[in-house]
């Protein structure tokens, strides 16, 4: 039992003065007030010293902070941070350190609160990425398995215009089908690129690309509008994982070779840029010798495919047990008299639903699996059913 609800201060006036009256002991007053011995005779010593002032509240922070930084070490690093904007706290201190040997220097995260606090970092935004491909690459064993596509970083020609090389490549041949330099990286600008190689060369079973736009998206199952176009006409698209070129290994080695032959430095114009391109090309696919190839040419390797592009893509399929479901132009399909938002990439597509228990349906393009409706909350889930 501690004071009564009364008012702290006030029991506490009552406690010293009922003491000076005299004729009760401490341990009896204690009692009455319902304190401990050690806190009643902690407050008449310090009404002894204090007065009354000493039955008050006191700070229970420290009186002083041994490990506290320095103004001077402080001051330093603002002024070390105002000079080198892109130090982070950690070079800032490793700087300082062998100049200033005596200084006591605090935690890399406290010099990284003091930056904060002085407005020196900027908060970043959190990166969203798209749904991670979770399906294991296809095997790799003859010309058109798998095509590799990437745009090889952009950058200006001799007259200002922004060049960015896009590049498909056969995995297994190493033969370059296209090199070509675009003015941007739209889905308009990329599928005629591709509807050529397609008319020449054929289709393959899958293309293998990175996670960013135009061939990925933050929709459902990471699709965007040339991935879908991709899975009508019967191509998987696969998708490396973030951060890890080497999955598409081959394709930039080739990029290495692309860069130094023919953009270091750009050519005067966009056009001779296209011409270089077109050269390099030439090169790489019938002259230069690969070590990976026995030192035989893509161009002695690659054999066009068997499948050809078609005249007209069909609407997808599904076989009978499945729900069927058209994409509105708002990227929402109907289902059981709610309209559920699925992804705009796919306006005008027609969706498959299977149902997998009494609660889940499997929501899919194709064969791709995009995404759970969970009946009983009327929404789409990205969880496994069950977890």
């Amino acid at each position: 039992m501690g004071w009564k609800e009364t008012c702290v201060m006030e029991e506490r006036m009552k406690f010293i003065s009922c003491y000076l009256e005299g004729g009760e002991s401490v341990s009896a007053l204690c009692r009455l007030f319902g304190i401990s011995r050690k806190t009643g005779y902690k407050l008449l010593k310090r009404y002894k010293v204090y007065g009354m002032d000493g039955l008050k509240d006191r700070s229970r922070a420290p009186h002083n902070h041994p490990n506290e930084t320095s103004s001077e070490l402080i001051r330093m690093l603002l002024h070390l941070r105002q000079a080198h904007l892109t130090w982070g706290p950690r070079k800032l201190l490793a700087w300082i350190r062998p100049r200033h040997p005596r200084l006591a220097l605090p935690a890399i995260s406290t010099a990284g609160d003091i930056l904060k606090r002085h407005g020196m970092v900027k908060s970043r935004k959190r990166k969203r990425r798209c749904s991670p491909y979770t399906e294991p690459f296809i095997d790799c064993k003859s010309s058109n398995h798998v095509w590799c596509a990437d745009f090889k970083g952009w950058f200006r020609t001799g007259d200002g215009k922004r060049c960015d090389p896009l590049t498909i490549s056969d995995a297994y041949s190493r033969y370059l089908l296209r090199c070509r330099g675009l003015a941007e990286t739209r889905f308009e600008s990329v599928k005629p690129v591709f509807e050529a190689v397609f008319r020449e060369y054929g289709l393959p079973i899958a293309i293998r690309t990175d996670n960013g736009p135009p061939f990925a998206s933050l929709a459902v199952g990471g699709l965007s509008r040339l991935s879908v176009w991709f899975i009508k006409l019967g191509i998987r698209p696969e998708r490396i994982e973030p951060g890890h070129p080497e999955q598409n290994g081959r394709h930039e080695r080739m990029h290495r070779t692309l860069k130094q032959e023919t953009a270091k430095p750009p050519r005067a114009t966009f056009a001779a840029q296209q011409r270089a391109f077109v050269r390099f090309r030439q090169i790489y696919n019938h002259e230069r010798p690969h070590e990976a190839l026995n030192d035989k040419t893509p161009a002695e390797i690659y054999r066009p495919s068997k499948s050809s592009y078609p005249k007209k893509l069909s609407e997808m399929e599904y076989p009978a047990h499945m729900k069927v479901r058209r994409i509105r132009s708002t990227g929402e399909f109907r289902w059981k008299g709610e309209l559920i938002y699925l992804s705009e990439a796919l306006i005008g597509e027609l969706i498959g639903l299977e149902q997998i228990s009494d609660r889940y349906w499997q929501v899919k393009f194709g064969h791709v699996n995009l995404a759970v409706v969970d009946d009983w909350a009327g929404k789409l889930t990205r969880k496994r059913p069950g977890r």
